[in-house]
């Protein structure tokens, strides 16, 4: 397997610079690109060191990565798949710093999952001491007991999906629904040009300990919906975050809500998935959509343009948060915020909701017209950071000079005052 270098053209910076969505689909392809660059080089790393070191299980990478390599030549859309998908990433990080210790071998279940999507047959020792199986992209394999702790395990293809062999037990793999010793990941239905894998199995889906369960077949229809209505939403009203959206995000992971009534996060090590608590309905989701793929667009970019000097401990009054941020994160406020003023912006004449969208836009316009001032006059910023800071002030500073009604401006102002009052007590 060959790795690109880790680049993004001046175009693609400029057109993401202003953050919201306007025509930078071609320009996240580039960030994804390099995402799967990184994933491509964390793998070799971990053939490399795991042999450098006398790991344990550097015959298991080694034949997982030769094994991926083979049918990356055959099927190439298949094994882009799974190297690119989030949780991939997220494992790999965490299993190349776990270094000397961890269990790399389970780099062959990766190889086995992309078997599967090839219907190509593939055969590979795997480490199978806690009795699972993750399949990453398709789904969760209980094994039997009683199978050594390195066990050797076959996939053959079979109409509808695979059959997975361990010692003498035969598994059905199948791509839609769960069976004896397998659980599906389910793909969301009914948004075409838009990929969805709702992951509530694989160990390393979530970083965080707010992460929740397998969903409900309950839980699991209701987010289907809510995610149908999001994407006609976007699609309808917001064209570009819908084709941005479409290239960047596969995954959604369940997470608990806690004391909120709803709760969305992104993690720089897991690219392309968007974690969140149960979406209450349609335009909601879209909208927490909108923000969080702000916050993978920026992870992303910074992982190739440098925008932040190195933290000096400053911290900063943020106006969506009750803690003060340290800059890199008040840059990624700034740039999600824009991006849900640009959102409710559209929204400012519908009927029902208008109003509410004219206050939302007037108060995180607002919000991070400021906060953008807060960066470029703080001496952290790169001149990489400076450019991208002063062209989304420029579109905010812009979009404070259209008007929306006298009680949306005193409601938004109302609104921002209480939080910074709170934020000042406590």
């Amino acid at each position: 397997m060959s790795a690109a270098g880790h680049r993004i053209s001046a175009a693609a910076f400029a057109t993401l610079a202003t953050g919201t969505g306007t025509g930078g689909a071609a320009a996240v392809a580039e960030l994804c690109a390099a995402q799967a660059s990184k994933h491509r080089l964390l793998a070799r790393f971990l053939v490399d060191e795991t042999r450098r070191i006398g790991h344990r299980d550097a015959a298991l990478v080694a034949a997982a990565y030769e094994t991926l390599s083979e049918l990356e030549e055959r099927f190439p859309e298949q094994v882009d798949r799974c190297l690119r998908y989030p949780v991939t990433g997220a494992w790999l990080l965490r299993t190349c710093r776990a270094l000397p210790g961890g269990s790399p071998g389970e780099l062959a279940a990766l190889a086995l999952a992309a078997a599967v999507r090839a219907g190509a047959p593939c055969r590979l020792r795997v480490p199978a001491s806690d009795g699972t199986l993750m399949l990453p992209t398709l789904g969760l394999v209980t094994l039997p007991g009683g199978l050594p702790e390195v066990t050797e395990v076959a996939v053959e293809p079979a109409s509808g999906g695979a059959e997975l062999r361990a010692g003498r037990h035969k598994i059905e793999i199948s791509p839609v629904r769960d069976g004896p010793g397998w659980q599906v990941l389910h793909q969301v239905p009914g948004t075409p040009g838009l990929s969805l894998t709702i992951d509530d199995l694989d160990p390393c889906r979530w970083p965080g300990d707010d992460v929740d369960g397998r969903l409900t077949d309950e839980r699991r229809e209701r987010w289907f919906a809510c995610a149908r209505g999001a994407w006609e939403v976007l699609t309808g009203r917001h064209p570009a975050v819908a084709a941005e959206l479409g290239a960047a995000v596969s995954v959604l992971t369940p997470v608990l809500a806690g004391e909120r009534d709803q709760h969305s996060a992104s993690a720089r090590d897991a690219f392309g998935a968007i974690a969140l608590s149960d979406p209450l309905d349609g335009i909601g989701m879209a909208v927490t959509l909108a923000h969080e793929l702000q916050h993978a667009k920026l992870n992303a970019l910074s992982e190739v343009v440098e925008l932040v000097r190195p933290d000096d401990g400053r911290r900063y009054y943020a106006p969506w948060r009750p803690d003060p941020r340290p800059l890199f994160g008040l840059l990624h406020g700034a740039y999600a915020h824009a991006a849900v003023a640009g959102f409710w912006r559209v929204h400012a004449a519908d009927a029902g909701i208008g109003p509410r969208a004219q206050v939302e836009f007037a108060r995180w316009r607002e919000a991070s017209y400021q906060v953008c001032a807060t960066l470029l006059g703080s001496g952290g910023l790169t001149p990489a950071g400076e450019e991208l800071v002063g062209e989304l002030r420029g579109l905010l500073g812009r979009w404070r000079a259209e008007p929306v009604t006298p009680a949306a401006a005193a409601r938004a102002g109302l609104l921002s005052e209480r939080h910074r009052r709170q934020t000042r007590l406590r």
